[in-house]
């Protein structure tokens, strides 16, 4: 048995703990009270602390594991549910998109054992490729929506996620945003129930979903999502605040702290689930007050319902559709709308932040591969990872990035339509094994002239270094079965594959060169681990022979933030100036540096 974590072990499990945790954790602890027994997900920020979090309680408690991407993962958790044990699956919002399929027959089944989705959405798309709103998601798999406002509700609504899952035999999605998963406030905790098992139940009329199966549970799904919102209308889910009468607000979820800070005295009508929507106690709200608005971040998904049940209310006249909501806007939405004052002018002095330009890490085996790229004059299918980073000058390397798994479908679109350059896609070693396989296997099928470079560092490094099958590690650290790409490659039937130490700069131009011109599909292997997980690699640090140094800068191409613009001049141009703080020694820019002026700095 593993043992728990003194930061997650209750003092006495008889008694309540009050301790400071991030809205994720506050999460997973609440999964933890409710009697998860199979948790999984896929990294994705904001959400990946999750299962981070859940995997520190006991092995015995329950079984958590990192999943090759956010459809397995769901459909682990809905095959636990099935077996009779409460179960989780955690993923972004983009990650939905890819459990989808899952959800929206799992709508119809219904559960046995609770089954709980919780999802991070990424208002102001601080990490991600867009900001959709999963409340739509919800509205289309008639699926009940939790949205906490802290922690404390993270804990207490993940709880109750599962006690409506099985009381109204519907998956239910718990949603968090950004600023809800990273904030840290107080934490009143609780201990773990141990429901019994309640074992498989064979009804093949509820669990598989042929078209005359699904045809009879289509209106069952309809009956429980009335059933949920008549419940909601009494629910402590639906708190009414009474304040001023001539000022009314409906919010949910991290926007309720923005109204109260804001409309300390205004009504409210708090929404702790916003799919669906209690539209008795919200009539009688509007009713109470003068005037209301809606405040929600995204989608206006409460307005436009409450505009159906024919009652005035303002929302996005007054406050932005995009973006992620604050104080400030909401203030400003207000003073626009005639409730509050204008804001004064600001302070004539502020700081200047300092901006720090979004590159590669110092060393980091991508830049190379991304060099070479742009050395063979390629189109380049980019995808999703912290080498989409090498789109930014100097690297520029990168034509298109549309989402996890699309650049090898989309190279082939390319290569098929006509594209006159070298086509090529590239994709990290867990984004391939999250959705690049089946793209490999169609680019071979459909005989496309394209190349592949598999970007294999070792690791999940753009959400903070998780465990993948390309590891050998589980996500509680245990040894396991490491894919092997060379053979998956050829047993999916490339022929010309090669591994090449992304570090080995001549080899991969060459490598390059000999692949982009090759009939067929080509994949090349660039393997090299990431230089900050699971540890910092640093080795001695390099230098530049000022005097040597003829300002040619190719060394520049690389991108490294470790190399900088020296004060040293050669025929008016810059030369060189290496950072020895932030250089790891790799060697790349000793590597295409003409006149060998870059050396290890002498002890």
């Amino acid at each position: 048995m593993q043992a728990e974590p003194e930061t997650l072990r209750p003092r006495g499990r008889a008694r309540e703990d009050l301790r400071s945790l991030t809205g994720n954790e506050a999460i997973a602890r609440g999964a933890w009270e409710a009697g998860v027994r199979v948790a999984a997900a896929y990294p994705g920020t904001p959400s990946t602390e999750i299962l981070e979090s859940l995997a520190r309680y006991p092995a015995d408690d329950l079984h958590a594991q990192w999943s090759t991407n956010e459809k397995v993962a769901l459909d682990v958790a809905i095959g636990a549910s099935f077996a009779g044990r409460r179960a989780l699956a955690a993923m972004k919002h983009v990650g939905l998109n890819v459990a989808a399929d899952a959800l929206m027959s799992q709508t119809y089944i219904g559960v046995n054992a609770g089954l709980v989705l919780v999802v991070c959405d990424d208002p102001g798309i601080h990490s991600s490729q867009n900001e959709q709103d999963t409340r739509l998601f919800a509205q289309l798999a008639c699926v009940p929506v939790l949205e906490p406002a802290d922690a404390q509700e993270a804990l207490h609504y993940t709880r109750l996620a599962f006690e409506l899952s099985e009381r109204f035999d519907t998956p239910v999605i718990v949603r968090g945003t950004t600023r809800l998963s990273h904030t840290r406030s107080p934490v009143r905790t609780g201990t773990r129930i141990e429901p019994q098992s309640r074992g498989f139940v064979d009804d093949v009329r509820k669990n598989v979903m042929i078209p005359a199966n699904a045809r009879t549970r289509h209106p069952l799904m309809i009956e429980r999502e009335s059933k949920l919102q008549a419940w909601l209308e009494d629910a402590e889910l639906t708190r009414r605040e009474p304040g001023d009468a001539k000022i009314g607000v409906i919010t949910a979820g991290t926007c309720y702290a923005y109204v109260k800070e804001v409309l300390p005295r205004a009504s409210v009508l708090k929404l702790g689930a916003t799919w669906p929507l209690p539209a008795g106690a919200i009539r009688a709200f509007c009713e109470s007050v003068e005037r209301v608005f809606v405040v929600e971040e995204l989608e206006p998904v409460i307005e436009k319902e409450v505009r159906a049940l024919g009652l005035a209310v303002e929302g996005k006249a007054w406050f932005p559709r995009v973006g992620e909501l604050s104080t400030e806007l909401l203030r400003d939405g207000l003073a626009r709308a005639g409730v509050l004052d204008a804001p004064g002018a600001a302070p004539g002095w502020a700081p200047e932040p300092l901006v720090r330009p979004p590159v590669l890490c110092a060393g980091c085996p991508h830049m190379t591969s991304y060099m070479a790229l742009r050395g063979v004059d390629a189109r380049i299918a980019g995808d999703i990872g912290c080498y989409t980073l090498a789109c930014l000058p100097p690297l520029r390397a990168i034509d298109t990035v549309v989402s996890m798994g699309s650049s090898i479908g989309n190279a082939i679109g390319m290569a098929k339509a006509g594209e006159p350059r070298p086509v090529v896609a590239t994709i990290g070693d867990s984004t391939f094994l999250h959705s690049g396989i089946p793209a490999l296997l169609d680019a071979v099928y459909n005989q496309a002239d394209i190349t592949v470079v598999l970007l294999d560092n070792q690791i999940t490094a753009m959400t903070g270094g998780q465990d993948h099958p390309g590891t050998g590690r589980t996500l509680r650290g245990e040894t396991t079965r490491r894919v092997e790409y060379e053979p998956l490659v050829r047993a999916l039937g490339v022929d010309w594959v090669r591994t090449v130490d992304s570090y080995d700069v001549a080899a991969m131009f060459q490598s390059l060169r000999e692949a982009t011109t090759h009939k067929g599909v080509a994949v090349i292997i660039s393997n090299r681990p990431c230089v900050l997980d699971p540890v910092k690699i640093k080795g001695p640090a390099l230098a530049v022979q000022e005097a040597n140094c003829n300002a040619c800068q190719a060394c520049m191409n690389l991108g490294c933030p470790a190399l900088t613009w020296s004060d040293a001049r050669f025929e008016g141009r810059h030369k060189v100036h290496i950072d020895a703080s932030a250089c790891i020694g790799c060697t790349l820019c000793a590597q295409v540096c003409a006149m060998d002026c870059i050396v290890p700095v002498v002890q």
